[in-house]
């Protein structure tokens, strides 16, 4: 039987079944089911944080976001893209960082934007960023140190979500934080964890999309518990430095 693709995929034993007028099995619809979830996540992603950078523009606060959260995933977000390069992965595999990784940068630029004060630590942190981030993407690292580096990256994405849970559970508030996004997220890494099984990723992969799932979920349940303030908050303007002061 000739192989039939189409849009990366092979599709061959739909045709075969679709020809005899047959359902095809399991073994035949999961791979291509996997790769049309795969390139819907990556079409997905191009608007996965735009609810979150609506909600911060057009309120002009970051009440309710923790900086670190933000600064934390966009350096995981950095670290899986490099790491998905230098494996030479599929783009469906790992599409949706480049776009995530780019909303997620936006973000933190808006969040240092509306916070009240920039110390020396933040501008350090925004320099050493620019410094490493290129040559890490480019591969320019050692394959031990880049598994070793996706290895904490899973780590740098659980550690992202719990300053941002414990503010959540803390002032039992939620702040400006977008529904929409961390449900999108939510659901993006379940499909990712079945693609990710599907297309025999590297185990780690598999790990860091189940955490993504828990971590997320949980984001997603106290937004529902607490529900969101989209007032910035103006009765104590000391409490609000001392919250939002990116250091």
């Amino acid at each position: 039987m000739s192989k039939t693709e189409f849009a990366g995929m092979d599709v061959s034993c739909l045709v075969e079944s679709y020809g005899k007028s047959e359902m095809p099995g399991q073994e035949c619809v999961l791979p291509v089911m996997s790769k049309v979830l795969g390139y819907g996540i990556v079409a997905g992603s191009v608007f996965l944080k735009v609810p979150q950078i609506y909600v911060i523009i057009k309120n002009k606060s970051i009440q309710g976001l923790s900086v670190a959260s933000f600064e934390l995933e966009a350096a995981g977000f950095t670290i899986a893209l490099a790491y998905c390069l230098f494996k030479q992965l599929p783009f469906s595999a790992y599409g949706e960082l480049v776009f995530i990784l780019m909303q997620s940068l936006l973000c933190v630029a808006l969040i240092y934007h509306y916070s009240p004060k920039l110390g020396p630590f933040t501008l350090f942190k925004s320099a050493l960023y620019c410094a490493l981030a290129p040559s890490l993407l480019a591969g320019r690292l050692d394959a031990n140190l880049f598994e070793a580096l996706y290895a904490c990256q899973h780590a740098i994405f659980f550690a992202a979500r719990l300053p941002q849970i414990y503010q959540n559970w803390r002032t039992k508030n939620t702040g400006q934080l977008s529904f929409l996004t961390n449900f999108l997220s939510f659901a993006g890494c379940g499909v990712r964890t079945f693609t990710s099984i599907q297309e025999n990723a590297p185990f780690s992969m598999v790990v860091g999309s189940v955490l993504g799932l828990l971590t997320n979920g949980v984001v997603c349940a106290q937004i529902m518990a607490y529900g969101s303030t989209l007032e910035t908050p103006e009765e104590d303007p000391a409490d609000d430095d001392k919250r939002w002061k990116v250091e």
